[in-house]
């Protein structure tokens, strides 16, 4: 497996390693109550983001099962950071991968998720020779499951009362797509391309 090299540049936004500095940017978008529901670690305080912040500076490489690629999404235009996404290798044998992002609910609607998984998915495929990546959501999430559908990834299964949050029953949706099913979605978009310049 290769590595791939630090900063990634994608149209409007910079996908970047994680430093100290985030912290008060994380925080205030981690602090949100909106967020809360959906942040796999506890987030309650500064003292629960700093530990977060990290762990997530150290996840910068893929090397063996179980090392996470987590990346900090910096926008260009004001080197404002909105949010974070990552890849986590879970199985060698069956060499997958799962997809995580987080995004500050303050720019929802802007592409920027799609635009910086775009980039994972391309680095997870190309680079690292996956051959499936999922990703989970929240069933209440519509936006998130829009984007997973809109990156190509189909749904695979929705989990119903799987787990209490805050006394509420929560719903999980789990999206995957295959290798080959991600290049051939990459060649017709690079074909439309070509036709419409």
């Amino acid at each position: 497996m290769s590595n791939t090299d630090l900063p990634i540049d994608a149209e409007r936004l910079t996908l970047r390693a994680f430093e100290r500095t985030d912290l008060d940017e994380l925080a205030g978008f981690y602090g949100l109550p909106e967020a809360q529901r959906y942040l796999d670690i506890k987030a309650r305080d500064r003292a629960d983001v700093k530990s977060a912040l990290d762990a997530m500076c150290l996840q910068t490489r893929l090397t063996r099962p179980g090392d996470t690629l987590t990346l900090a999404v910096e926008r260009k235009s004001d080197a404002r950071l909105v949010g974070h996404v990552a890849l986590i290798w879970t199985d060698a044998t069956a060499s997958q991968a799962e997809l995580r992002f987080f995004f500050d609910p303050t720019v929802r609607r802007q592409n920027y998720g799609a635009e910086s998984l775009r980039k994972l998915l391309d680095i997870g495929f190309n680079e690292f020779n996956f051959h499936r990546v999922y990703a989970r959501c929240g069933g209440k999430s519509q936006g998130s499951a829009k984007l997973l559908k809109d990156l190509g990834m189909r749904l695979e299964a929705h989990y119903r009362e799987h787990a209490l949050f805050q006394g509420e029953w929560d719903e999980e949706l789990h999206f995957a797509i295959l290798d080959r099913e991600w290049k051939r979605g990459s060649k017709v978009k690079d074909l439309h391309r070509t036709m419409v310049a």
